[in-house]
């Protein structure tokens, strides 16, 4: 179903942000304005995820 209102200028909507897999919990998250410049590197979802580091 279409949108109502199109997004004029603003931010995109949550569900078309980008998603990845947290490699430490295996849980999707979104990409945040925070990560915008180094979005290709990121790979997990918190900081207690990068704590833990990848499950081997």
């Amino acid at each position: 179903m279409a949108r109502k209102h199109v997004n004029q200028g603003r931010a995109p909507a949550k569900a078309d942000l980008p998603e990845k897999v947290c490699a430490a919990c295996g849980r999707p998250f979104s990409w945040r304005k925070k990560w915008a410049r180094d979005w290709e590197n990121v790979r997990y979802c918190s900081d207690r995820c990068r704590g833990a580091g990848a499950k081997a």
